[in-house]
């Protein structure tokens, strides 16, 4: 009553009230079906096979009442089909292999009217289940000593399935010693016997490895395997052996006593006790043979047991048995001959006569340094002997009489590769084994002044900083002489070289002891940039070696000089004024600011900026060139009077600079520009140094005053004198060379005077300079050309010729 709910209950107690009215069939619907079918595949049309009519299932309430724990099956009330819910096993169904068939039953109920359907299902078996042994590895142990035919039960392997599909027969893999016979229960089940066929030896094989294979009979047939193991036991069916039939020994005398002579060794191919040897002396072994040698037993080995002298025995006999530890022991002999060899037992001697040291390292090469005697108290070859040195020293050995040997000089020897020699002299006899004595003298070799100090590099390239400090280090350098003592000690100088009526010890001193270089004076790039001079390295040997080194002195620059404005020209700390036409059109060039800066290319590139400016919108500065134009026209709404300061600022770090202040007054009159003015030329008076010397060599203390008074008017003579339509023509300009560019080349200090130059030049007119006699002064002169004035254009050329002179001199 427990396996059935409350409803089902109920539903049998009205079916039993209502079973006498009822029509119900008791008749039972057979069905079969194979295991392992899948889910949702159609057993029956159960519609079709009941005689019901498929369109009232749903309204009957077809149900199926199962008979089990669980629901493997149900009907499609729509089609009347009887279909699979759960894949189903046939080994778990029904547990009981004795069971020779399998069913499912259940029942098939309909209300209005009620009728109830038994249904038996029957699950074919089929072949999803191969035999397995219960064992997977099978061992088995078996003397070597069984007698072929023995037999040895093996567990039996086992299938789920029945019938065919069961067990149906067993095979062995392929061995030469074993076989299996099959035997069958009462219950039909297969099971195999394994069976000796071919006795067993051990130490042909210890183990043998077999594979049992159950198959069963279904189609296809499934088969399982199992690993049969037999160990093969031992029994003593083997005698020990040698490895050699008889051995000979040659034994030289005077071996120490405990010396092995020669170790034994029998094997037994039988395993644990019977594999264990003892070794001993057979009867026909002489009792002064074994006293002279004694014999371990365990392993063999035979060892010298007394002074063996090779003039008493010469020859031992002996025989060695070997048994092992078996129960039915066996034994193996071989026989051992021992001969005693003569002993070299006399060392060679070697003695030294005579050893010159030590000598010169330029000793000439065949010179004797020592001589050699040698002796061996032993006769044949054990008392002959051979003498030798190392191959790698630079000597050799001159025999000179009998058993005389001297000791020469085979190469030439040089003391800073090796100051000393030890020389090792070896005898050895001819014995067997040779024996060898050695003596070993020390030679030392004295120093000679044969190597020339050197210097690490053959140039040294040198930077010096600019502005360095009077006595300032500037480097250290240091030559090596590997020889020795006074040969080794090394003095440095430099050697005299001239520049510009300069010597180079004015400009630089060397430590003559440690060779360090010292700068003596302050050095300026501006005036020299490079000295290129040798020192030289002298040791003190007799006579003294030397070797010199070329120096190369850069003089590296320092941002130290403040540009110089050449351009406009003014007075020292004096304003630049200009007067410009009120109606000047844009873009015009107002005025050029150039400034030059005597420091290296880097430091020395100028860049223009505008400190102050009256109108911004008014002027324009070129950063490169300096160019200040206008960028636009004046207006009436603009002051009269512009204010420029401009900065001129070099590129070193940090920067240097200048300024100059321009200022500009705007003219209604019609006043030439800038650019115009320079047309104008400038009218000099031109003195020479030969018309200066004629006059000072041919006129009075009057006219040399007279002179002196003229040549001061010129020079103050800068400004051109006012006009009312324009402004007149300079007639001089004089320019004052200070101490900051007095130094410089035409190129950088010049700068004003050459753009001037070319300026002129362009105008058709020709531009000179003359030096003013014992000054620091120029005067410059713009000559108009023409071809009636010859001789005051050859004139100027040679001024300009003279100047571009003493510029390069500069």
């Amino acid at each position: 009553m427990e396996r059935y709910t409350k409803s089902q209950l109920w539903r049998y107690v009205w079916i039993l009230i209502f079973s006498v009215v009822l029509d119900i069939s008791r008749a039972v619907t057979h069905y079969s079906i194979p295991e392992e079918m899948e889910e949702g595949s159609i057993v029956a049309n159960l519609a079709s096979d009941l005689g019901l009519d498929v369109k009232t299932l749903s309204k009957r309430k077809m149900r199926l009442d199962i008979i089990s724990n669980k629901k493997y099956f149900d009907v499609n009330k729509e089609t009347g089909e009887l279909y699979i819910l759960e894949k189903m096993d046939r080994e778990n169904l029904c547990t009981s292999k004795t069971a020779a068939t399998c069913f499912i039953k259940m029942e098939v109920i309909l209300e209005s009217p009620v009728r109830i359907f038994n249904i038996e299902i029957e699950i074919v078996d089929i072949n999803d289940n191969a035999p397995q042994f219960r064992r997977e590895k099978i061992n088995l142990d078996v003397s070597e000593s069984t007698a072929a035919g023995e037999r040895f039960s093996l567990s039996n392997a086992v299938d789920p399935d029945i019938g065919s599909n069961s067990i149906k027969t067993y095979y062995l893999s392929k061995s030469e010693h074993f076989d299996i016979e099959i035997q069958t229960g009462r219950d039909g089940s297969k099971f195999a016997d394994l069976i000796l066929k071919n006795p067993l030896d051990r130490e042909e094989q210890a183990l043998h490895n077999l594979i049992l294979t159950a198959v069963d009979g279904g189609v296809p047939a499934r088969s399982g395997t199992a690993s049969i193991i037999v160990r093969v036991l031992d029994t003593n069916d083997n005698a020990p052996q040698f490895d050699e039939d008889s051995y000979t020994i040659h034994l030289t005398e005077n071996s120490p006593i405990g010396s092995l002579v020669v170790k034994l060794n029998a094997t037994d191919k039988d395993e644990g006790s019977n594999s264990d040897i003892i070794y001993s002396y057979s009867l026909y072994t002489s009792e002064k043979t074994q006293q002279t040698f004694s014999l371990n037993p365990d392993n063999g080995e035979i060892r010298v047991k007394e002074i063996i002298n090779y003039e008493d025995f010469r020859i031992y006999d002996m025989e060695i048995i070997a048994t092992d530890k078996g129960v039915n022991s066996l034994s193996g002999k071989c026989k051992v001959k021992i001969l005693v060899t003569d002993m070299n037992d006399n060392h060679p001697e070697i003695s030294i006569k005579s050893l010159s040291s030590p000598v010169k390292e330029d000793i000439p090469v065949n010179t004797v340094i020592a001589v050699v005697s040698v002796s061996d108290k032993d006769s044949d070859e054990n008392g002959q002997v051979d003498i030798h040195i190392s191959d790698h020293l630079p000597f050799a050995l001159k025999e000179s009489s009998d058993n005389y040997y001297e000791l020469i000089v085979s190469e030439p020897l040089d003391r800073e590769k090796s100051a000393e020699y030890d020389i090792t002299i070896t005898v050895t006899d001819r014995g067997n084994p040779p024996l060898s004595d050695n003596e070993t003298i020390t030679l030392e070799l004295l120093d000679v002044n044969d190597n020339v100090p050197q210097f690490p590099q053959s140039f040294y390239k040198i930077p010096v900083t600019e502005n360095n400090p009077p006595g300032a280090l500037l480097s250290s350098l240091t030559a090596i002489d590997p020889d020795l003592h006074e040969n080794q000690y090394l003095v440095y100088f430099i050697i005299e070289k001239e520049i510009v009526n300069t010597s180079m010890s004015m400009l630089f001193s060397i430590n003559p002891e440690n060779g360090n270089l010292y700068a003596l004076k302050t050095f300026d790039y501006e005036i020299e940039k490079e000295f290129l001079f040798h020192i030289e390295a002298r040791d003190s040997g007799v006579p003294p070696l030397s070797s010199n080194v070329t120096v190369h002195i850069i003089i590296m620059d320092q941002n130290d000089n403040t540009p110089v404005i050449v351009s406009p020209w003014r007075a020292h700390g004096s304003v630049v004024e200009e007067k410009i036409p009120r109606s000047t059109d844009k873009g015009t060039l107002i005025s050029k600011v150039i400034a030059i800066d005597s420091d290296s290319v880097h430091n020395s590139r100028i860049t223009y900026q505008f400190l102050q400016n009256t109108d911004a919108t008014l002027f324009s500065l070129d950063q490169y060139n300096g160019e200040i134009r206008t960028m636009r026209m004046f207006s009436y709404r603009d002051s009269r009077h512009q204010r420029l300061v401009v900065i001129a600022k070099d590129n070193g770090e940090p920067a240097l600079s200048a300024t100059v202040t321009i200022k500009l007054s705007t003219v209604e009159t019609a006043l030439k520009s800038y650019a115009d003015m320079t047309e104008v030329p400038l009218e000099y008076d031109i003195f020479s140094d030969l018309n200066l010397y004629l006059v000072i060599g041919l006129g009075s203390v009057s006219f040399l005053l007279l002179i002196t008074i003229l040549v001061t008017i010129v020079l103050k003579c800068q400004k051109p004198k006012p006009s009312k339509a324009a402004p007149s023509c300079r007639n001089s300009v004089i320019s004052e060379r200070n101490s900051t560019i007095a130094d410089s080349t035409l190129v950088s200090n010049d700068a004003y005077w050459y753009s001037l130059f070319l300026a002129e030049t362009r105008k058709g007119k020709l531009v000179v300079r003359q030096p003013v006699p014992k000054g620091a002064r120029y005067i410059v002169s713009s000559i108009p050309r023409s071809t009636g004035m010859t001789e005051t254009s050859d004139s100027a050329a040679s001024t300009l010729q003279v100047i571009t002179t003493h510029a390069n001199i500069l």
